[in-house]
């Protein structure tokens, strides 16, 4: 049995980006003393310590050093295992999160608890999952095109980024972060798929997080948060509120202005015999997160088009904002694994999709929907 002290330990790495040039300007020069003709014999005064100015230095500001950045583990424990049941699935991927996220004994039970009341929930029936790229050739991808994540501070947690409008704050304003990847929130690990959207909250708040309100996510993906008083219409309905928001939306993708499903994990296939949803016959034939590092928005989320749809919670009314304790409605963002052979719908960064699911409520799963989640900061 393969158990947590198998695993190895994440490597940190730091890396220093430059050194720093002193600031300050040369020391100047003293103009020779010229004496008078009158006075050129007679001794010249010395002058006095306060008569003499010294040369300008640099500041204690400029000469103290850069500490090197911190990056988050570039390692996957267990990477090569694929194991045949869902049990060994769940207990793979959670050993994955202990030493990578450094839960607790407690968080973990939490996630278990969770797991354990749900018939599918996982990375994909290991049955019938085909998945396209393995985890070791995402970790070597990655490595070949330099890729790594600095370590954010400010979200008090790995493998997340802080949301802020860089238009008017900077990264120390930031009130609310976002994982980096789907959940399980790791790089080259598989999304967890046919998860509802309650169950997706409480798998966040089992580990101090919550689900992404839409604004929230939308501002991960387009690089800059907008307040909810810009983004919501709560005096009218949600169809008149999708409006709205959709006819006035900035037009964009996370890697950029023009849409290219080719920078994204959109060329998997479906099962054979997979006809909407079943999970016998449809496999979650999902690409390891962060696969594909184009597919990265300016403040480094990666995968919201592509891979899985996401749930997340849409807030009809100022109480049900996610940073106020609420939750909203169902709501479903970005593109899927397939993309690249069938384009279902619009899938740029802040295009709000019908209220598809209302019906079933927070209850809906599917074999190409996942999640990620939000965390508030002081």
């Amino acid at each position: 049995m393969i158990t947590v002290s198998n695993l190895r330990p994440a490597r940190l790495a730091g890396a220093l980006f430059a050194t720093l040039v002193a600031c300050g300007q040369e020391a100047r020069d003293e103009a020779p003393f010229q004496p008078s003709p009158s006075a050129a014999d007679a001794p010249q005064p010395t002058p006095t310590p306060a008569t003499v100015e010294p040369a300008p230095t640099a500041s204690a500001d400029a000469e103290r050093p850069v500490p090197p950045a911190e990056y988050e583990s570039d390692e996957l424990p267990e990477a090569e295992l694929m194991p045949e049941t869902l049990a060994e699935q769940r207990a793979a991927m959670l050993r994955r999160m202990r030493a990578l996220h450094g839960l607790e004994d407690s968080e973990v039970a939490a996630l278990e608890a969770i797991l354990g009341r749900s018939k599918h929930m996982g990375q994909g029936n290991p049955e019938v999952v085909h998945h396209p790229m393995t985890r070791t050739e995402c970790l070597a991808k990655r490595r070949e095109a330099g890729v790594r994540d600095e370590k954010k501070t400010r979200c008090g947690s790995p493998y997340m980024v802080p949301l802020y409008d860089p238009a008017t704050e900077t990264e120390a304003d930031a009130r609310v972060c976002i994982d980096r990847y789907e959940f399980p929130g790791l790089p080259c690990d598989y999304p967890v798929t046919w998860v509802t959207t309650a169950q997706a909250q409480n798998m966040c708040k089992a580990i101090g997080k919550r689900l992404c309100d839409a604004h929230e996510w939308e501002g991960g993906c387009a690089g800059a948060l907008h307040g909810p008083e810009d983004e919501y219409a709560f005096k009218v309905d949600r169809d008149g509120m999708r409006g709205r928001h959709n006819l006035k939306r900035e037009i964009r993708w996370a890697y950029g202005t023009e849409k290219d499903h080719g920078k994204c994990a959109t060329s998997s296939t479906k099962s054979k015999n997979c006809g909407s949803s079943g999970w016998k016959k449809c496999g979650s034939n999902t690409y390891p997160a962060g696969s594909f590092p184009e597919c990265r928005s300016s403040f480094g989320v990666y995968d919201q088009h592509g891979n899985v749809a996401e749930h997340m919670s849409l807030p009809l009314k100022p109480e049900e904002l996610g940073s106020r304790g609420g939750f909203g409605v169902p709501e479903m963002k970005g593109s899927w694994f397939i993309f690249s052979k069938y384009d279902a719908h619009i899938d740029d960064c802040r295009w709000r999709a019908p209220s598809w699911h209302d019906n079933e409520g927070r209850n809906h799963s599917n074999y190409h929907l996942g999640f990620r989640c939000c965390k508030d900061v002081e």
